[in-house]
């Protein structure tokens, strides 16, 4: 049964792949086309221009990912799907060719992403389902650009190239949290050096004000899972140890208000709290940004110099995991 599942899943991984190359484009041919929207064709000349920053300011791999587009005609390239035991905050792992082994598997239709999270939760798992805009072959191939990306604002596009281009720079297998970390430093960086040379006022203001209310939000969500940490680490009877789990996300969802009033009324975070806020939503956030500010440390150690940044990474990525954590924190 397990085959027949495993073949199952790369039989779909591979048929998503195969429909995302076919409905690539290059862009340049997009341009041209008599039948392209203005507002498309707008669009996709600006991501050419981020395209040709990424590698020139950036010294992020030059290839022709992200020089072709794709009309997915849906909101989602993948869905994620990420699980983790009741009472602990580690994610479940699956190992993959290439990718080695990661915090998630991704489906490229919902219902089967969310038949699989249904059969984990069957298990007693705790389950998360999130929608992705993009994702990266690592270099294997040469990834387009998808409709799934355009309808965020100049910053966010520029910021989502930047983080991809930045897993075919660098990725180390089987340490997410790692390679997570590495190319969001890359992305924040990236897109401060775009708005500083290509942004207008107004374009600088609204990303400044995104990044802070995604730093709080990433704040208070990283205050809850240390919380739920340390109440797992604690020796209790499971239902007093549900209750107590249960007492903190309704805490979360309080604070989660307070936040709101803050930021007067903002709701882009709406979507998120709709969910079970269970471990494997919130490892699936804090996983990301764990180790941003060790890697903009380290950028700043050497100065800017993107390059000379990539190399000192890599020599980490020599090492063990273990070893990484003791250089990270």
């Amino acid at each position: 049964m397990s085959g027949c599942t495993a073949l199952g899943y790369y039989g779909q991984s591979i048929g998503g792949q195969w429909e995302v190359w076919r409905k690539s484009q290059p862009i340049d041919e997009w341009l041209v086309a008599p039948d392209t929207d203005d507002s498309l064709r707008e669009k996709l000349q600006m991501v050419l221009e981020i395209r040709d920053f990424a590698s020139s300011e950036l010294a992020l791999p030059d290839n022709d990912s992200y020089r072709s587009y794709a009309d997915l005609q849906r909101p989602f390239v993948v869905w994620n799907v990420f699980a983790a035991k009741p009472f602990e905050l580690d994610l479940k792992r699956w190992c993959f060719p290439f990718a080695g082994c990661v915090g998630y598997r991704g489906y490229f239709a919902q219902a089967d992403a969310q038949a699989f999270a249904d059969q984990l939760a069957a298990e007693g798992l705790d389950v998360y389902v999130g929608g992705v805009a993009a994702y990266s072959t690592l270099g294997w191939f040469d990834d387009p650009l998808l409709n799934t990306v355009l309808r965020r604002s100049p910053a966010r596009i520029a910021g989502l190239i930047f983080h991809e281009l930045a897993h075919q720079q660098l990725y180390v297998e089987g340490d997410t949290a790692f390679n997570e970390g590495f190319a969001t430093a890359v992305q924040l960086e990236g897109v401060r050096r775009w708005l500083e040379k290509h942004g207008n006022q107004q374009q600088r203001q609204e990303y400044a004000l995104s990044r802070q209310r995604q730093d709080e939000f990433v704040v208070l969500v990283t205050g809850v899972r240390d919380q739920l940490q340390a109440l797992y680490a604690e020796t209790l009877a499971e239902t007093e140890m549900q209750a107590r789990k249960t007492a903190i996300q309704v805490g979360l969802r309080q604070q989660y208000q307070q936040l709101k009033k803050q930021w007067g009324g903002y709701a882009g975070y709406d979507a998120w709290f709709v969910q079970d806020l269970n471990n494997a939503q919130l490892a699936a956030v804090t996983t990301y940004r764990d180790h941003v500010p060790f890697f903009q440390r380290l950028l700043a150690e050497h100065q800017g110099d993107m390059a000379a940044f990539y190399r000192a990474c890599a020599v980490l990525g020599e090492m063990s995991v273990e070893e990484r954590k003791q250089v990270s924190g």
